[in-house]
């Protein structure tokens, strides 16, 4: 089932197709991942678990996602790895170790693939990193921000760093890349953090201009040093558009535990789940399900988690999901907004991170 949903315009199915086909594909996921993870199994045990009473994916156990932290879950044998991904962490923090086999790899790119092209089309376009070369010189052990750019590299057809390894705008590069494409569409990609300190601001400060008004930027990884300074994801996208013209701006959510299983946000301003994948907000009083405007915590499945348990998992995010089936955009499917880092929660962001740590 998970080659046949691949293949499917990634948000055409309404609620009720959408649980008919996760609910079969989890079920199974949750069996395959209890006969081959011990770990899990005793999880599951102690839970008490049991599959014949589950209907819906909704009422399938959940683990914590920090568990990846403290557990190297997987559920093939060490041989089959073939690449580990780690999570964000700030220094002396435990990392969380994600384990993949070539086949989950590449259902996770080709997730990723489907949902980032039914937003930007299917050309591979000129590619503005806003980051530096050095994230990506280890590429069997994937920092999350490193893989996030790497997995999204797929998309360009000619790639420039917009920074030095020093995070000094590279503005002989930037101006070549641009003169180089003059009128023509780009995407710029990047982390949250990375692209308002070390690229918005920067441009202000050297008094900089650069017309990117062809441009679409996609960024994510984390908004809770922004926060800290009052910028809205509305301040965040004005302020690009003053400062060089860029427009078509695309927040998104995702973690390195359901890599490729990412959340685009629509010009509506919303975050949408594709067939891939769904999000469940839970009270956190007795975790059960929030009603549609109701702030709780996020709780994401996916499918393509094949390699390790990492199928349902419960995160460390506050959200809101808003509705759906019914977003203005025209996508089927829930549609919801992040409000950030429930209290407490350790801070492992993309962004946040390297914030924290420079």
């Amino acid at each position: 089932m998970i080659l046949d949903i691949l293949n499917e315009a990634p948000f055409s199915k309404d609620k009720i197709q959408k649980a008919t086909s996760l609910t079969t594909m989890l079920l199974e996921l949750t069996e395959f991942h209890r006969n081959n993870c011990p770990e899990y199994k005793n999880i599951l045990d102690g839970l008490d678990y049991r599959s014949d009473v589950v209907s819906h994916y909704r009422d399938l156990p959940f683990l914590p996602v920090s568990l990846f932290k403290e557990f190297e879950l997987r559920s093939i044998p060490k041989e089959d790895v073939f690449k580990t991904m780690t999570s964000s962490g700030t220094s002396g923090q435990a990392v969380s170790k994600i384990f993949l086999d070539r086949e989950t790899a590449g259902n996770q790119q080709k997730a990723l693939v489907k949902i980032v092209t039914s937003f930007l089309g299917g050309s591979r376009l000129p590619m503005l990193i806003i980051d530096s070369p050095s994230v990506i010189k280890d590429r069997l052990n994937f920092s999350a921000r490193g893989a996030g750019i790497l997995g999204f590299m797929i998309f360009g057809a000619d790639k420039t760093y917009a920074l030095n390894d020093d995070m000094t705008l590279n503005i002989d590069g930037i101006v070549n890349f641009l003169d180089k494409h003059a009128g023509k569409k780009i995407m710029l990609f990047g982390f949250t953090f990375m692209v308002w300190q070390h690229f918005y601001k920067e441009l202000v400060k050297s008094k900089t201009q650069f017309d990117l008004s062809k441009g679409v930027l996609i960024h994510g990884g984390g908004w809770k040093k922004l926060v800290s300074e009052a910028v809205s994801s509305q301040i965040f996208t004005q302020a690009l558009t003053d400062v060089c013209g860029l427009k078509e701006v695309h927040d998104y959510y995702g973690m390195v535990e359901q890599t490729g299983s990412i959340y685009m946000e629509c010009d509506q301003g919303y975050l949408h789940a594709s067939n891939f994948s769904d999000i469940i907000v839970r009270r956190p009083s007795d975790f059960s399900e929030c009603d549609f405007g109701e702030v709780g915590i996020v709780q994401v499945l996916s499918p393509l988690a094949s390699s390790y348990p990492g199928h349902s998992l419960l995160t460390e995010d506050e959200g809101v999901v808003i509705g759906e089936d019914d977003c203005r955009c025209g996508r089927q499917g829930k549609y919801f907004k992040i409000n950030g880092r429930l209290k407490d929660a350790e801070l492992r962001g993309c962004s946040d991170t390297y914030a924290t740590n420079f």
